[in-house]
């Protein structure tokens, strides 16, 4: 990456969208998701400018493409958006490149998804759910109750981390190494995970020297239910090379873990700030399904995807060239006034909620939608057994990032139910 591309810095976050030409908007700086202020950003491009043309970023020139129908015809246009070289605004390292099945296109994406689809697939749902309910209740039940504590390591950090451990059949003892290793892959340099490419990408090799003892296990073993044994013996995947071996297990621990837990963690936040919501959700917990589902609408764990123009198009009355990023702004798409009315008001029974873009659409769609939505319905019928509220006390951290939309820090005290 050339050093005389314009960086990102935390200036940009006190300036108002709206005081700059159009053409300079440059809504790809984490910093702006870390501070909470991007949505004004994306309210001027979704009325001004839908799909709009940044010349000059950190991550090069790209399109944003900001509202509902817009996202929705480029991520169901397989035939002319590419998920090829990578799904994300910045470009793959030249000697690290990291090939992964959703950042490929047809057949080869179909062709390994379809290796691993039934670690989540239906029976397997039914088969985690008491799982999961059990590690529920033993991280719910050891909680500080009445004292504070950081909601983001103590539940959602620990839960999701434990749901990947037994997807991978991963050593549980270690299963810390999981939540590491996601968040090196997902982590800006330099604003304090790590320092540099070099720095992840040395790390990343250490995940994979790791895991490729699971799958000398695991190939000598009879055919099994978890992701490494599906990899290791399924017809399009058994003979792959050791980085497209490792960026489908970045694929797959990313996707396992930032997704849920930062769900988890906007969930209780949510709830905290929608005192009336929170109510209404104590009356009738049926309507746990439907909040699940307008917290991962709010949150949109996943900022964006991007996807790479096949050949010159046209999208929005935008002409796109060939090899242009397109980046579809899934957070702003679910904050589309066009499609969802009051979008940035928490509304446990909104309607028309599940047409929420944040599991993507399309081929690509997020594989383990459901069994993320699981985790979330049994974690919060198990805190309504024992909490009459979960009481914010302190200021909230997100991450530094333009991909993963999350938190770092959620300082609650637990207060249970009086008897």
């Amino acid at each position: 990456m050339s050093d005389e591309r314009p960086i990102y810095t935390e200036d940009q976050v006190r300036v108002d969208p709206y005081s700059m030409p159009l053409a300079e908007l440059n809504v790809a700086n984490p910093f702006l998701f870390a501070h909470d202020v991007q949505e004004a950003w994306f309210k001027r491009l979704r009325d001004e400018a839908p799909v709009h043309y940044c010349a000059e970023s950190f991550f090069g020139p790209y399109w944003s493409v900001t509202r509902y129908d817009d996202i929705m015809t480029v991520d169901t246009s397989h035939d002319v958006f590419s998920s090829e070289p990578t799904i994300i605004i910045s470009d793959p390292l030249e000697d690290f490149p990291l090939p992964m099945f959703i950042a490929m296109d047809r057949p080869k994406h179909d062709e390994q998804r379809r290796v691993v689809a039934p670690v989540t697939g239906p029976e397997n749902l039914r088969n985690f759910e008491p799982v999961i309910r059990e590690r529920t209740i033993d991280v719910l039940d050891h909680l500080p109750v009445g004292e504070p504590f950081n909601w983001v390591d103590k539940v959602s950090i620990e839960l999701t981390t434990r749901m990947l451990a037994t997807l991978f059949d991963f050593p549980f003892e270690e299963r810390a190494k999981l939540t590491y290793w996601s968040d090196v892959a997902t982590a800006v340099p330099g604003l304090g995970l790590i320092e540099s490419d070099e720095e992840r990408k040395t790390i990343l090799i250490e995940c994979l020297e790791y895991f490729t003892g699971l799958w000398n296990e695991r190939v000598k073993a009879p055919p099994s239910n978890d992701l490494i044994s599906m990899l290791a013996h399924g017809e399009a995947t058994k003979n792959m090379g050791p980085v497209e071996y490792l960026g489908n297990l970045i694929l797959l621990i990313v996707g396992g873990n930032d997704t849920t837990r930062n769900t988890m963690s906007a969930s209780v936040l949510n709830l905290a700030n929608n005192p009336a919501q929170f109510s209404r959700l104590v009356e009738d917990q049926s309507l746990i399904p439907s909040m699940v589902a307008e917290t991962v609408r709010w949150q949109t764990p996943l900022a964006h995807m991007r996807r790479t123009a096949k050949f010159d198009t046209e999208l929005g009355g935008q002409q796109i060239k060939e090899g242009e990023k397109v980046v579809m702004w899934y957070i702003s798409g679910n904050r589309d006034e066009r499609v969802f009315e009051n979008p940035h008001d928490f509304i446990i029974d909104r309607p028309n909620v599940r047409k929420h873009l944040a599991f993507g659409f399309g081929i690509h769609r997020c594989m383990g939608n459901r069994l993320a939505e699981l985790q979330l319905k049994v974690l919060w019928e198990e805190i309504l057994k024992r909490f009459e509220r979960i009481e914010v006390v302190g200021d909230v951290e997100r991450s530094v990032s333009t991909f993963v939309h999350g938190y770092t820090s959620l300082p609650v005290i637990v207060h249970p139910l009086r008897a």
